[in-house]
Parts: C-alpha cells; structure tokens; sequence
C-alpha cells in the first residue's frame, strides 16, 4: 500500500516493484490497462518513457526520503517525462490517481509492504 502521509490519502492499495533490470525495461508494457488502486514503482528511476505503452499514467517521482519531487499527470503514450534529478524512484499509476489522492509536490509518502 501507498499512502500520501501529508494529505492522509491513499494513492494504490496494490502495490508492483520491478526487482531487476529486465522488469524494469518491461515496466508495464504489454498491458492494456492499470487498474484503479494498483501501481509499479521502479527503483533508480529519474525519468520514464511511454514509448509502446497502449494507455495514459500518472507518475510520481520521489527522493530517497519518500518525498514528492516530481509529478506526471495523464503522460500519453509515445511521450517522455522530465528528468527529475533529485527522484529515486518513480510509481506508475493509473491517469487520475494524482488528482483523487490530492498529491503535490513536497508531500511524504508511506510504503507499506
């Protein structure tokens, strides 16, 4: 689980990480969907790209101490993100998810499991 601790808000109730290298390349290619309360965090992750992906996402960047550093909202496929050099990793979202959690930058976010 994904919980906004600055916004007491809950962002994934399901939560992926990609654990090597080969998962992180394949992030979530192939899939048509990410359904509502599911997300994959990539670790070591400053920016991403939607080259080949089918469908929208929300991604949010943060810092080593689980702040908000960066926020994607509704990045199209075949598009890239910004760099944001100060994220440690990215959590790839379902569109919208930003917007219903209330996420903004400097938030603090807690991961559980």
């Amino acid at each position: 689980m994904i919980v906004n601790t600055t916004r007491q808000s809950e962002i994934a109730s399901c939560v992926e990480k990609a654990q090597n290298s080969a998962q992180r390349m394949k992030g979530l290619l192939g899939r048509s969907h990410l359904p509502a309360g599911q997300a994959l965090i990539i670790p070591h992750c400053q920016s991403i790209h939607m080259f080949f992906m089918k469908f929208p996402i929300d991604v949010i960047f943060c810092s080593a101490d689980h702040q908000v550093v960066g926020l994607c909202k509704t990045i199209q496929p075949f598009h890239l993100s910004p760099i944001f050099f100060k994220a440690s990793y990215a959590i790839e979202l379902p569109a919208g998810t930003i917007d219903l959690s209330h996420t903004q930058l400097g938030d603090h976010l807690r991961i559980n499991g």
